[in-house]
């Protein structure tokens, strides 16, 4: 099976139009018209400018920002010994005092 555009009506009774794969699954989906003389030229329109319609990427740069992980607490260091204090030289005992 080829793909296709399907009409039908909405709830409100505006026509739109979706567009199949091969597949059976929905591409594309339009816009609501007021009748189906507008709904068929839209639906030319995209036949029209699909083949050469440009790709443009509005999402470059702009993507949000991803939730981030719940990380572990980071590890609390072991506390620093404090540095040993060097102790000033005790004077020798001089022999006669």
């Amino acid at each position: 099976m080829a793909s296709k555009f399907t009409i039908y009506k909405d709830k409100a009774g505006q026509f739109r139009f979706n567009l199949k794969a091969a597949n059976g699954e929905i591409i594309a989906v339009g816009e609501s018209y007021p009748d189906k003389k507008s709904v068929l030229k839209g639906i030319a329109s995209i036949q029209k400018n699909a083949p050469i319609a440009q790709i443009v990427d509005d999402t470059a740069g702009k993507e949000a920002p991803k939730k981030a992980a719940a990380k572990p607490a980071p590890k609390k260091a072991a506390p620093k010994k404090p540095a040993a204090k060097k102790e000033a030289p005790k004077p020798e005992p001089t022999c006669c005092q």
